[in-house]
């Protein structure tokens, strides 16, 4: 929609909606989101949920919030302060008001800010009259009278009528931005046409608060973010967790083989298991198990069988699937384990992302196990990163860790849907029917043992948790031979990195300072990396997919540096595995841990203090 007069234009907006948790908060902000990509907008969206199940209302804990990020320019992170802040109640606008600048629009619904609801939020005054928003651009409008006013017409009782309320919020802020509602009545019309006059009575309040700011005296604010350039293609807004799952669906695709997910529902991770389980028509077979054991187990026993074999994850459960991952590396079969990591320990931050688990990724398993770990680094990543896990894992014979996390899994980015024929092959080691077949006979190149489907045609044989004799597979406690069968094990992993792309350095080759970062951080440290350098500063960026192994050049790419600091969202996994891997560099460290993302002012900071050093 193209821009009204007396409009601000921006390149790009972060806008969050917050509210209490059963606000809709989600929903209206993933609708925003989706009117803003049928727009052109590249975008991000961030959602903030609350670690309560049923918090108390009007509290600071019972606080959820959908972010979007938007712009005519590629989003690279989810945002940091706030253009539009949306707050339906006092504890919402207290809790994220560190959020906002000066002159952040800040619209609440002051019908919601009475005495009892500033008490419980923990406010001694009202924010909205007593001066405390002077330097923000406040937008109170009576959302529950409004609403009470142009429903009384349709028959509706007060409480079905003011669950509307976030639909207000969404015309207002539709019309802020000079968007249409179009794709929101459809939606509407899609999820509430069977249910009586509930798609009218959404659709009417969406229009209510789309013409409401027409009808009211004071200051009109008005912003504008232009359509970005986008590659010609098809679209959509997709999470982190819907892209893993048509990663892998992809993955079994161009293998010729059928899909196998055992796994136990765990916050962030579940949508994978539920998105998969929507595809029976494609062949995906999808078991949820009693816990977290039975669902790896049954996956390695797919494996087993020949399909391609997935379990997915987050923190607590990847502990309870040690033992079987070193099941899954003694038989040497493929498997795909994706951990969307959470705020740790223990049950730890159910609803809070952060990439602590690398460590157990690496080493979390008894004896010598090592196995390929990789990490993706974005929402659309995710599905790229299923792909190449499942692709590694199946053509090497080795089980693989995919790290996601929840600001990933949950969150959501601008796709572009591949053409299926775009992505590589995927050619498994099968061994071939009527042959003398030995378990542990390999690959030359790859050392990756052949795949004996059972059933197939004169190879019969067996595997299992005890160690076996090196080719013949017969159980063997021999200390040479386990000696050889451990180095063969990890000799195989290391070769995968003659599979994987070389690392790639944004920026020059060679300079001051070469900042390292894995996963979900990529975005936040390529902005700052790219502030630094519109600066004049000779600072470039190594972003790692691969972690186990590393890329083959990472050590000349760090030889080129004068400094090196790895940013992460942890206390200093990554760095303490590239001073244990590559010991003749001196790392510096960017670390946080508080289940929030990096700011670029802090990063940047860092960076200009080693500069000047």
């Amino acid at each position: 929609m193209s821009k009204v007069k007396n409009t601000l234009e921006l390149e790009s907006a972060v806008v969050k909606f917050v509210g209490d948790s059963g606000d809709g908060m989600q929903l209206i902000g993933t609708l925003f989101a989706d009117t803003t990509a049928y727009d052109g907008n590249d975008l991000t969206t961030f959602p903030d949920y609350p670690a309560e199940i049923r918090p108390p209302q009007n509290t600071i804990a019972g606080v959820s919030g959908f972010q979007v990020h938007f712009g005519s320019k590629k989003i690279l992170t989810f945002g940091e302060k706030l253009d539009l802040l949306v707050a339906l109640n006092p504890a919402s606008l207290k809790s994220n008001l560190k959020w906002t600048k000066k002159d952040t629009i800040i619209l609440v619904d002051s019908d919601a800010f009475d005495e009892g609801a500033l008490e419980k939020s923990g406010y001694s005054s009202n924010p909205l009259t007593d001066g405390s928003l002077k330097d923000r651009k406040l937008i109170a409008v009576p959302v529950t009278t409004l609403i009470k006013e142009k429903t009384a017409s349709l028959g509706v009782d007060n409480k079905t009528a003011l669950r509307s309320r976030n639909m207000l919020m969404l015309g207002l802020t539709l019309r802020i931005f000079s968007k249409k509602t179009d794709y929101c009545e459809r939606y509407i019309d899609k999820k509430f046409g069977n249910k009586g006059n509930v798609a009218e009575l959404n659709k009417m309040v969406v229009k209510l608060g789309y013409e409401y700011l027409d009808h009211v005296n004071g200051e009109q604010y008005s912003l504008y973010v232009a359509p970005a350039k986008l590659e010609k293609g098809k679209y959509r807004n997709i999470h982190g967790n819907t892209a893993t799952a048509w990663g892998l669906m992809a993955a079994a695709e161009r293998a010729n083989m059928q899909l196998y997910l055992g796994s136990y529902p765990i916050t962030p991770a579940t949508e994978i298991l539920m998105e998969l389980a929507k595809h029976k028509s494609l062949g995906v077979k999808v078991v949820q198990a009693e816990d977290e054991i039975a669902g790896i187990t049954s996956a390695i026993g797919a494996s087993f069988a020949g399909a391609m074999a997935a379990t997915t994850t987050s923190g607590p459960g990847l502990s309870l699937k040690s033992e079987a991952l070193g099941l899954a590396v003694i038989t040497e079969l493929p498997l795909v384990v994706v951990n969307v990591q959470r705020g740790g320990p223990s049950t730890g931050l159910p609803t809070k992302s952060e990439q602590a688990d690398l460590v157990q990724a690496l080493y979390g398993r008894n004896g010598e196990a090592p196995m390929l770990v990789m990490a993706a680094d974005s929402p659309a990543d995710c599905f790229y990163s299923a792909f190449m896990a499942a692709k590694l894992s199946v053509e090497h014979m080795t089980p693989c860790i995919l790290l996601t996390d929840g600001s990933l899994g949950n969150g959501s980015e601008l796709f572009k849907i591949p053409e299926m024929n775009s992505l590589p092959t995927i050619k498994p080691p099968y061994a071939q029917p009527n042959t003398k077949y030995q378990p542990y006979e390999r690959n030359p190149e790859t050392l990756a043992r052949y795949w004996a489907v059972p059933g197939t045609e004169g190879l019969r044989h067996r595997i299992g948790g005890l160690e076996k004799e090196n080719v013949t597979g017969i159980v063997s406690t021999d200390p040479d031979n386990h000696e050889l069968m451990v180095k063969l094990r990890a000799e195989k992993v290391q070769r995968i990195a003659n599979y994987i792309p070389e690392q790639e350095v944004f920026g020059e080759a060679e300079g001051d300072l070469l900042v390292v970062s894995w996963g979900g951080t990529k975005g936040v440290v390529r902005s700052s990396v790219i502030e630094m350098q519109k600066e004049g500063k000779k600072v470039s960026h190594a972003h790692f997919r691969y972690i186990m192994p590393l890329p083959k050049n990472t050590e000349h790419i760090f030889s080129k540096f004068k400094k090196i600091i790895v940013c992460e969202l942890n206390s200093g996994q990554f760095v303490g595995y590239l001073r244990a891997t590559l010991p003749q560099f001196n790392y510096y460290q960017a670390n946080k841990v508080q289940s929030l993302p990096f700011f670029i002012d802090e990063l940047k900071e860092k960076y200009f203090k080693l500069l000047e050093d």
